[in-house]
C-alpha cells in the first residue's frame, strides 16, 4: 500500500486529520509528501502499526498518546499514558508566570504537580536564569518531565513526593500549580479521552469531594515555601474560581485576582504572599 491510499482508508476510520497525523507519524513523512507523492511505498511492518493505530485511536485513545507528543506553548513535548497530555488552556498559567518574573530574571520557580514537564520546562525555555524545581508524586511522570528539560535544554531541578514534601524549607519566588481538581465521579472523566490519562492526575479521588482538596494543601502550605512578596499561581475547574479566591484570602494572600482563558472561563487565580513589614 502507499501512504495516499493508507491516509484513503485510515480517515473512513477516524477523523481526516487524525489519520493524516497518523499516516506521517508511521511513515515519517510530511503533509507536503502527502499531497505531492502519495505513491510513496509504506511497508507491511508500517502498514501494519498503522492498522493498530488507528484502531487504537477509533477506540477513544488519545491522538497524543499515539504520536509521543504534543505541543504546547511554542514547543514540543513528549507524552505518554504516565502524564496528562498538556492543554492549551494550560498555556495561561504560563503566560501570567512569565509576566511576574520579568523583573526577576534570577528567580526561584516551583512547579507543583509537574506531570510531563509543560509549564516547569516552558517557564525555563524562556527564563532562562530562572532556577526551575519541579516536583511530582509519580516517577514514572517525572522521568518523562526530565527527558522533556533535556529536549528543550532546560537546566531544572526534578523532585518526587508530595507536593512540599520534598522540599525542605527551600523558599520560591513564584509558585505554579495545575494539580488535580475534577470532582471524583464526575462523568466528564468518562468522555474525551479522559479514561486513558492518568486519574491520579485528574481528580483527587476523595468520594462526595468538590475537586479541591489538592488545591486546599497547596493554598495551605504555599506561604511556608514562598519568599515575601513571592506569587502563587493555580489552575483550576471552570467553576472553581470563586471558591479558589476564598481559600487565598483566608490564608491572608494580597491582590488576589482570577484570570480567564481563552475561551473567557476563569481558569487560573493566583495572589502574593504579603511582604515582610
Amino acid at each position: 500500500m502507499n501512504i495516499g491510499d493508507a491516509w484513503l482508508a485510515a480517515r473512513q476510520v477516524v477523523d481526516r486529520l487524525d489519520a493524516r497525523l497518523l499516516v506521517e507519524h508511521v511513515a515519517a513523512c510530511r503533509h507536503a509528501d502527502l499531497i505531492t507523492d502519495p505513491r510513496r511505498a509504506l511497508s507491511a511492518d508500517q502498514f501494519a502499526s498503522l492498522d493498530a493505530l488507528v484502531r487504537r485511536r477509533a477506540g477513544g485513545e488519545p491522538l497524543a498518546y499515539l504520536l509521543g507528543c504534543a505541543p504546547f506553548h511554542g514547543l514540543d513535548f513528549l507524552v505518554t499514558p504516565d502524564v496528562l497530555i498538556p492543554r492549551p488552556e494550560t498555556e495561561l498559567l504560563v503566560e501570567l508566570a512569565l509576566e511576574r518574573l520579568q523583573s526577576l530574571p534570577g528567580a526561584s520557580v516551583l512547579d507543583l504537580g509537574t506531570g510531563c514537564g509543560a509549564v516547569a520546562v516552558s517557564i525555563g525555555h524562556r527564563c532562562p536564569a530562572a532556577l526551575v524545581t519541579a516536583v511530582d508524586l509519580s516517577p514514572a511522570a517525572l522521568a518523562v518531565a526530565s527527558r522533556n528539560a533535556s529536549r528543550h535544554a532546560v537546566d531544572a531541578r526534578f523532585l518526587a513526593g508530595d507536593w512540599y514534601a520534598p522540599l525542605g524549607n527551600d523558599r520560591f519566588h513564584l509558585i505554579a500549580a495545575n494539580p488535580p481538581y475534577v470532582a471524583h465521579g464526575d462523568p466528564h472523566l468518562l468522555h474525551d479521552g479522559l479514561p486513558f490519562e492518568p486519574q491520579m492526575a485528574l481528580t483527587d479521588g476523595v468520594a462526595g469531594g468538590d475537586g479541591l482538596a489538592c488545591i486546599r494543601i497547596i493554598v495551605g502550605g504555599a506561604a511556608a515555601h514562598l519568599v515575601p512578596g513571592g506569587w502563587l499561581l493555580i489552575e483550576h475547574g471552570y467553576d472553581q474560581a470563586a471558591r479558589v479566591r476564598h481559600l487565598l484570602h483566608r490564608e491572608a494572600f494580597s491582590e488576589v485576582a482570577s484570570w480567564p482563558d481563552l475561551s473567557g472561563i476563569e481558569r487560573v487565580s493566583g495572589g502574593r504572599r504579603p511582604s515582610a513589614g
